[in-house]
C-alpha cells in the first residue's frame, strides 16, 4: 500500500494545522472529551467499554500517583507479553519484582498499575497495548498515556488543559487542579485538587506532553505509527469509523494534523499493526491483527 503524501506546500500544511486547532477546540468543548466514555452514553454502550477494558466513574488513580512511567517499564520489561493477570500479581506481590521496600507498598504499586493499566490481556485495551508496547521502545510514553486515559478519569478531564494549551507556553500543577475544580467543581477538597495536579503535572511530563525541568512548558509528543495505531483503536472501541477515527479525543493527543496521522498510519499498515484503505476521500480501517474474530463482530453490530 502507498503512503499518503502530506500537504504539497506550506500554505496547505498552514491550513492543516489550523483546522486541527479548531478541531481540538470542538473536542475541549464537548463533554465527552473530558469524560469521552461517559457523557451522552447509555449505560448499555459503557457497560461495552468497560468489557473491553475502559474504567469509567467519578475519580481516579490520580489521587494518589502518576502513570508510574518508570515501574511499568520495569514490570514489562520482566514479563513476558502473554503473560496472565495472575503473573503480573505474583511479579510485583510475591517476587517483588518492583523492588518495593514493604508489603503494603508492594500492595499499592500492585493496586494503582491495576487500575491505570488493566494489566489483563483478557481485555482488548491492554492485550493490544502490551503488543504495540513490545515492539514500539520511542513511543512507549505516548502509548501509557493513552491506555491510562481510558482507564483513569481523572486523568481523561485533565486533558483539555493539555488540548488547549500552545505549543511553548508554561504549564503548573495549579493548571490541571484547576482544571479538574472547574470540570468537576466542589468534588474534591482544595487539599486533594493540590495534590491531583502534581500528579497530574508529572503524568503528562512522563508523556512527553510538557518538557522536563522546573519551569515546564507545553511540548511536541514522539508520535510513532504504533501509537497512531492505538488511538485509532481506542476510537474505533469508541465507536468511530473511518474518516473520523483521525478526529477523536484519543487522536487529539497525538499533536499531529490530520496530514501526519494518515502517514503513519500507513506506516502502521505497512507494519501490519492495522489495514488501511484509502480511495480519494473515503478511508477505511479495519483492525484484524489487535482484535479478535467476536471482537470484530461485536463492533459491527
Amino acid at each position: 500500500m502507498n503512503a499518503v503524501t502530506g500537504p504539497s506546500n506550506g500554505e496547505a500544511s498552514g491550513v492543516e494545522h489550523v483546522m486541527v486547532k479548531e478541531r481540538r477546540k470542538e473536542i475541549i468543548s464537548d463533554e465527552r472529551s473530558r469524560l469521552p466514555l461517559e457523557g451522552r452514553l447509555t449505560p448499555r454502550a459503557v457497560a461495552a467499554l468497560e468489557e473491553y477494558g475502559f474504567r469509567s466513574g467519578e475519580r481516579g488513580t490520580h489521587g494518589s500517583r502518576s502513570i508510574m512511567l518508570a515501574d511499568l517499564r520495569q514490570l514489562l520489561e520482566s514479563i513476558p507479553s502473554d503473560a496472565s493477570y495472575e503473573d503480573y500479581r505474583v511479579a510485583i506481590m510475591e517476587q517483588n519484582l518492583l523492588g518495593k521496600g514493604t508489603a503494603s507498598n508492594r500492595l499499592w504499586s500492585w493496586k494503582k498499575l491495576r487500575e491505570l493499566y488493566g494489566l489483563d490481556s483478557n481485555k482488548v485495551v491492554f492485550r493490544a497495548f502490551r503488543a504495540l508496547w513490545s515492539s514500539d521502545s520511542r513511543g512507549r510514553p505516548l502509548l501509557a498515556i493513552l491506555l491510562a486515559c481510558g482507564r483513569d478519569p481523572l486523568l481523561r478531564m485533565s486533558a483539555s488543559v493539555i488540548l488547549k494549551t500552545p505549543q511553548g507556553s508554561v504549564v503548573t500543577p495549579e493548571d490541571f487542579a484547576r482544571g479538574i475544580h472547574e470540570a468537576a467543581p466542589d468534588r474534591f477538597k482544595p487539599g486533594t485538587l493540590r495534590s491531583i495536579g502534581q500528579n497530574l503535572y508529572a503524568s503528562w511530563t512522563q508523556s512527553g506532553h510538557l518538557s522536563a525541568g522546573k519551569v515546564r512548558t507545553r511540548s511536541h509528543t514522539k508520535v510513532t505509527p504504533e501509537s497512531v495505531a492505538y488511538a485509532l483503536l481506542l476510537g474505533r472501541l469508541g465507536g468511530a469509523r473511518g474518516q473520523f477515527l483521525f478526529s477523536t479525543f484519543w487522536t487529539a493527543l497525538l499533536d499531529t494534523p490530520t496530514s501526519g496521522l494518515l502517514e503513519l498510519a500507513a506506516e502502521a499498515s505497512r507494519r501490519g499493526w492495522i489495514d488501511l484503505r484509502r480511495v480519494g476521500s473515503v478511508v477505511e480501517v479495519g483492525f484484524s491483527r489487535l482484535l479478535t474474530p467476536a471482537e470484530e463482530e461485536a463492533l459491527r453490530e
